[in-house]
């Protein structure tokens, strides 16, 4: 991309539950990020939090450009919303605990920069410069779904269940998508590997959380997420 080029707009988009003890450090981060050449916009969803989340939002304005605040229907129908609202080029994903660091962005965003990358996936497997030690069977069940994602898309992602997605946002109609639950990220990434054609991976670090500290994603999830990617491929 050349030095006089219109930035990039990337929307971030940060669904939000029950999250009152990381959404300012978060979101703090997020509009720190001046990345040369790119424009970000912040969506904020907070999915019927019961604590004390949208106080805090609503305290704090300056760390957003949209909010919105829903009753709770789970991840998928808080993404939904926020993807109504967007209006970058580009969607990024970015969860409201701090399990991932808005200080990867830059890295995240240098294929679309200067590749022009339709889909940007972060990995935690690729190197990064740290990475917590978390659950075996989170990482096999990882493993499992992004092994079958790859033989029936014909890709070779190594992590396709990070935060840290990034696309298109033309490669994907949000009023298409039919899934609400955890499965949501595989069918979004299906339908763009599907209408896209440049697909990059970054190394990304990760600080993920027990359960005790707040983690919600549970092994059975992954049958979901299965279901998901083959069907999206096969009978799509």
């Amino acid at each position: 991309m050349s030095e006089s080029a219109a930035p990039v707009r990337v929307s971030v988009l940060v669904p939000a539950y029950n999250e009152e003890k990381t959404i300012v450090a978060v979101l703090e981060k997020v509009r720190a990020q001046n990345i040369p050449g790119i424009s970000i916009e912040i969506v904020v969803v907070n999915d019927g939090s019961k604590d004390r989340t949208r106080e805090i939002l609503d305290a704090r304005p300056e760390l957003y450009d949209h909010v919105i605040h829903q009753a709770n229907g789970g991840k998928g129908a808080a993404v939904k919303a926020g993807l109504g609202m967007a209006t970058g080029e580009f969607v990024l994903f970015q969860d409201a605990d701090l399990e991932y660091d808005p200080a990867d962005y830059a890295r995240l965003l240098k294929p679309v920069r200067e590749f022009d990358a339709d889909i940007v996936m972060g990995s935690r497997f690729l190197a990064p410069e740290y990475t917590r030690v978390f659950y075996f069977w989170h990482k096999i069940g990882n493993w499992g779904i992004t092994f079958l994602f790859n033989i029936l898309n014909n890709t070779t992602f190594s992590d396709i269940y990070s935060c840290y997605l990034c696309y298109r946002r033309k490669l994907v109609d949000p009023n298409g998508l039919k899934t609400q639950g955890w499965e949501q990220q595989a069918e979004i990434l299906s339908k763009a590997v599907a209408a896209g054609a440049v697909f990059y991976e970054t190394p990304i670090s990760y600080h993920g959380r027990t359960y005790a500290e707040g983690k919600k994603i549970k092994a059975h999830h992954v049958f979901a997420v299965l279901a998901t990617i083959i069907r999206e491929r096969l009978f799509r």
